[in-house]
């Protein structure tokens, strides 16, 4: 009898990546800003960015901010080649997730001495706030921005982070969490459609912003 063919072996795993995902805090406006300018970059909405550091600490991370997850809330993912050790930053709000994925190749992060922060690596952020739903009679959570960067994506880093807010939601007894996707963006629409979200028809969105803003806020009849 002709001895059995032997099983294809896995590719050697030749890096281990370990993530942290936390609480933004004022400390991380620089990369936050920088992060915001590729999220723009990557949307062709580049004429609209107008954020500066300034802008964003004060409006993010304002003096009498609410507690997180009552406003503004962001997260952030951090990447190391080793393991991430417990911090007297840690906030009490959140608990940072920690996870490990093995690599066959190092990633080629070229960016990765601008996005270093202490002995990790930005990778991305999600940035969401609590919304209302009237008919189911529950808070919610409203995803503003969700970003990875180009060179840590398709890793399953985008479905951490918002695994992240989907764990906080129904921690906190929300109802449901909701964003937008653009029309053009098909293999972000796949994804979430294989993940179980619902992709709404017949909802656009409307916006009020600049000039139009300020002129029906005088609207008088």
């Amino acid at each position: 009898m002709a001895a059995a063919a032997p099983l294809p072996q896995p590719p050697p795993f030749t890096v281990t990546l370990f993530t942290r995902i936390r609480l933004a805090t004022v400390d991380d406006i620089p990369h936050l800003h920088k992060l915001i300018h590729q999220l723009a970059v990557y949307e062709h909405l580049t004429h609209e960015f107008q954020a500066t550091t300034t802008a964003l600490s004060a409006t993010l991370f304002p003096p009498t901010a609410p507690p997180p997850f009552a406003s503004f809330t962001m997260l952030l993912l951090e990447l190391s080649t080793s393991p991430f050790q417990p911090s007297h930053n840690d906030h009490h709000f959140f608990t940072p997730l920690l996870k490990s994925m093995n690599l066959e190749l190092p990633i080629d992060d070229q960016e990765k001495e601008i996005f270093r922060c202490g002995g990790a690596t930005v990778g991305g952020f999600v940035l969401f706030f609590p919304n209302y739903s009237t008919y189911m009679a529950k808070p919610g959570y409203y995803i503003q921005n969700i970003f990875v960067r180009e060179c840590y994506r398709r890793r399953g880093m985008g479905n951490m982070l918002l695994s992240a807010v989907a764990a906080q939601a129904a921690e906190m007894g929300c109802g449901r969490v909701e964003w937008v996707v653009a029309e053009w963006n098909v293999d972000a629409i796949m994804f979430y459609e294989q993940m179980g979200a619902e992709i709404l028809q017949g909802k656009t969105l409307c916006r009020l912003t600049g000039e139009a803003l300020q002129a029906y806020a005088h609207f008088k009849t």
